[in-house]
């Protein structure tokens, strides 16, 4: 499946007004975001940092929904999920190239 593949049959779920499609989907991806590092967090406390096959099915599932958020915001956006993929890679490339992949900050 391509990222284009899988953007068009996530947002056939999308059920939300499209008028706060920005910040519905900055939310829940940060939602989301925050299922996956409690699942992390609670792997470590409860199971001694044991990731076992049903503890890693569990946050691969909470992962697919934070991709699901990635996909609409990024339709929200007005771009596809492939454009944002390869933007990041130029970015990450760029930043390589200045040997700039290490420290902090967007624009470094």
């Amino acid at each position: 499946m391509t990222l284009s593949e899988y953007q068009a049959e996530a947002l056939k779920t999308a059920i939300y007004p499209k008028e706060i499609g920005i910040i519905y989907s900055a939310l829940g991806m940060t939602g989301e975001s925050g299922e996956v590092a409690d699942k992390v967090k609670k792997t470590i406390c409860d199971n001694g940092g044991v990731f076992d096959e049903a503890t890693r099915l569990e946050i691969a599932k909470e992962v697919g929904d934070v991709l699901w958020y990635i996909a609409a915001m990024s339709d929200d956006l007005g771009l596809s999920l492939e454009e944002i993929a390869r933007m990041n890679l130029d970015k990450l490339r760029s930043r390589a190239a200045r040997h700039r992949l290490h420290g902090t900050g967007d624009n470094r």
